[in-house]
């Protein structure tokens, strides 16, 4: 049930600002302040991606030996990244059958359900048996719990994003834009930090035999503390209210998909170039690493964490260039610079350890530059509405296209035929941010 709309009194605009609301197309609530929005916001995503980055790095560092030793590593290796891509694959259907059930129970009861299966799909892989000794079974479980963590994610979309872009003013939008976008290099910190601190503290033998567990036990109660501090938002009034106004509410797959579907493509084709990047530089860089390098892992993942250090100045920098110069026009601007780095990527990767750190370097710095702006770039195309609905599932397919199978391709494409298949990836995905973006455009002059 839809909360009851606020009485019709007026609104004040933000404190500090004269924009009017035809400036940034609403009015904000007096009580309904961004900087507490965009706390939940980055509070949530890092959970989530604390969540994502514990799985995937242990599906590049740890799932080869445990759960495919019957095959050699770099088999082993391509099954492991095959399993971490269904998460993926399924959650947009998370992201619909979480929309059924708040539309039923509301935003609390969906918010509350989703990111305790996320945990304990999570938690319930720290308890697994190895293929050792459960055999195939193994396998099985391992795949249904990564099931189950993309359709959590799928169900975990509160809102939040697209209450802070619409109750913010206009010539701020880039910058609270990029503000739930820190998330992501704050989980992977997180992750690779423990990852490296049990790297370094165990042998390699008791890594494997029991050390990788500690990471997803600790999931869990990441993810009871994000979900008290997102339901201290989503379930109070005020916000309550304002989502209503703001229509930022579940609309029926069929209905979104008649009216919107053409900006549904065209919001998960934007975001291309970024999402490509995602994985290419936190997971297949640590099974080449594995595989084809003498360098430390624990070396590796402090770079990782060099990377994602600057990632996070690269997001807060977006914020500055997209409020100068728009978010579609920084977003075509870093795919040129992906699509550049896509040139010499292959030769980094090929260089030995100094190469290699470079290109993780150069690649979180693009990486937080773009990503910082990739979320709902074009999400303004929906109106109301649909904003709530295609906003998520955007992300869903901008992460299915782009990202899903990106260590999975690269890993195989240059094990086999040679690193310039990285390159290759990497430009495909920046020609398809290009693309989106100026089909995006010449709608628009149309319109």
């Amino acid at each position: 049930m839809r909360p009851a709309p606020l009485p019709s009194a007026p609104l004040s605009p933000l404190p500090g600002s004269t924009a009017s609301s035809r400036d940034h197309g609403t009015r904000a609530h007096p009580d309904v302040a961004p900087g507490e929005i965009a706390v939940g916001v980055v509070v949530g995503r890092a959970s989530e991606y604390f969540d994502f980055f514990v799985y995937g790095i242990a599906s590049a560092l740890v799932f080869p030996a445990v759960f495919f030793p019957f095959l050699d590593r770099l088999q082993g290796t391509l099954w492991s990244f095959a399993i971490f891509a269904l998460a993926f694959v399924v959650r947009p259907l998370g992201t619909v059958l979480f929309m059924s059930m708040q539309a039923r129970w509301g935003r609390g009861v969906k918010l509350t359900v989703a990111l305790f299966l996320l945990g304990t799909a999570t938690a319930g892989m720290a308890f697994l048996p190895a293929y050792a000794t459960l055999g195939g079974w193994s396998i099985a479980l391992l795949a249904f719990f990564r099931v189950l963590q993309g359709i959590a994610l799928g169900g975990s979309w509160d809102g939040l994003p697209s209450l802070l872009a619409l109750n913010t003013p206009k010539e701020r939008r880039g910058w609270y834009a990029m503000l739930g976008q820190l998330g992501a290099p704050v989980g992977f910190i997180v992750a690779a930090g423990v990852f490296a601190f049990l790297h370094a503290s165990l042998t390699q033998a008791d890594f494997i035999a029991w050390g990788w567990r500690y990471p997803f036990f600790v999931a869990f109660a990441i993810n009871v503390v994000a979900l008290f501090a997102r339901l201290r938002l989503v379930v109070a009034e005020e916000y309550q209210g304002r989502m209503g106004e703001l229509e930022l509410e579940p609309t029926p797959i069929g209905e979104l998909f008649r009216a919107k579907g053409q900006h549904v493509v065209i919001g998960a084709f934007a975001a291309l170039a970024s999402y490509a990047l995602f994985h290419i530089v936190t997971i297949f860089p640590l099974s080449w690493i594995l595989l084809f390098s003498d360098q430390s892992i624990v070396d590796f993942l402090l770079v990782q964490i060099v990377g994602a250090c600057i990632a996070a100045g690269g997001i807060v920098a977006s914020g500055f260039i997209a409020d100068r110069i728009g978010r579609a026009r920084t977003l075509g601007g870093l795919a040129i610079g992906i699509a550049m780095f896509s040139g010499f990527a292959p030769t980094l990767m090929g260089a030995g350890q100094i190469g290699q750190d470079a290109f993780i370097l150069i690649g979180f710095a693009l990486l937080g530059l773009s990503y910082g702006q990739a979320a709902g770039a074009v999400t303004a195309n929906f109106g109301r509405r649909y904003r709530y609905t295609g906003a998520a599932l955007t992300a869903d397919l901008a992460w299915l296209i782009g990202a899903a199978f990106a260590p999975l391709v690269a890993l195989g494409l240059c094990a086999n035929f040679g690193l310039a298949w990285l390159g290759a990836y990497l430009l495909s995905g920046a020609v398809g941010t290009l693309v989106a973006l100026g089909i995006n455009r010449a709608r628009s002059f149309k319109s």
